[in-house]
């Protein structure tokens, strides 16, 4: 069963509620107007629903977790502009026909976990939080009462960028090779630091392979943080890195933890070289499966009868 944990789709009622308002994140025709990212011309084709069903089947997918995209900046608008963004979002999303599935998102200015929970029962697989929400120890305080319905529910939460402030004269690729990547490194380490003691039971998985931030677990040592077991709980997406990154991050943290995604439609899914099937079939299939379900509990064994 091959799964891709991150894509996007946006529903046709988002994009026109999008197109309805005047001040970022809105469309202007097809054009994206973001606070801190220049302006994108967004393929239509990118957001057919048909086009992209048939995409998946291509893709050779039985499951595709579609996710509001965090540098938009919904979750972080006041709650009245919020609240009809999101719901656009989960009931267009949670209509979209197989292989896609869901992840929630919530508004994060006025955090209610029983309307993240009516969306859990409704179908979505887990919650995705933008990684600005959770850069320190105030951050993972603040998301707490989210996280803890997730626990009680057994849901996974996916850590994804949020959206980045302005930065004028930077190139047009600056927004995702630098504050996305710091944003994943930040709340990778404040939830090593601050976030797992609180939630123990909890499953994350954080995009972009979570800034690369494992690997520097030499400087941590070296700086008094200690190495640690691996967590097995924590699983790193692999979306726009290739064979030369994911293999260094399964050096570091294990290939059981590493699970396929693409960031469709902003980038193709890309499969690295790791030498043997079962390493594909891991991060397709059996990691990703682990992520959304926990870890498989195998019966202890009955003793026979002398």
């Amino acid at each position: 069963m091959p799964i891709d944990v991150h894509q996007h789709i946006w529903p046709p009622a988002l994009i026109e509620l999008l197109r309805s308002r005047t001040t970022p994140p809105c469309l202007d025709g097809w054009t994206l107007h973001l606070t801190g990212e220049p302006p994108y011309t967004v393929d239509p084709a990118d957001h057919d629903i048909v086009a992209r069903t048939r995409l998946a089947a291509t893709d050779g997918l039985d499951l595709a977790l579609v996710s509001l995209s965090s540098p938009l900046g919904i979750e972080g608008l006041p709650a009245a502009e919020a609240a009809p963004l999101l719901a656009a979002f989960h009931d267009g999303a949670l209509a979209l026909p197989a292989p896609f599935a869901v992840w929630a998102s919530c508004c994060l200015s006025a955090p209610d976990p029983d309307a993240v929970e009516r969306e859990l029962r409704r179908g979505c697989v887990g919650l995705q939080l933008p990684a600005t929400a959770l850069l320190d120890a105030e951050g993972w305080a603040r998301c707490a009462p989210l996280l803890d319905l997730l626990a009680r529910h057994d849901k996974p939460l996916f850590v994804h960028p949020g959206a980045v402030p302005p930065a004028p004269g930077t190139p047009p690729w600056w927004p995702a090779l630098v504050p996305y990547l710091q944003q994943m490194h930040a709340s990778w380490y404040a939830f090593r630091a601050f976030g797992r003691a609180r939630h123990p039971r909890l499953r994350v998985c954080f995009a972009a392979l979570a800034g690369l931030a494992p690997l520097h677990g030499e400087r941590l040592a070296a700086r008094g943080g200690g190495r640690g077991e691996i967590d097995f709980d924590v699983f790193y997406e692999t979306s726009s890195y290739g064979t030369r990154a994911v293999d260094a991050l399964v050096r570091t943290v294990g290939i059981d933890v590493i699970v396929s995604g693409s960031d469709r439609p902003y980038a193709p899914p890309a499969l690295p070289d790791l030498g043997a099937d079962a390493a594909l079939h891991a991060l397709r299939t059996a990691n990703p499966a682990r992520l959304l379900h926990g870890r498989t509990r195998i019966p202890a064994p009955v003793p026979t009868q002398p």
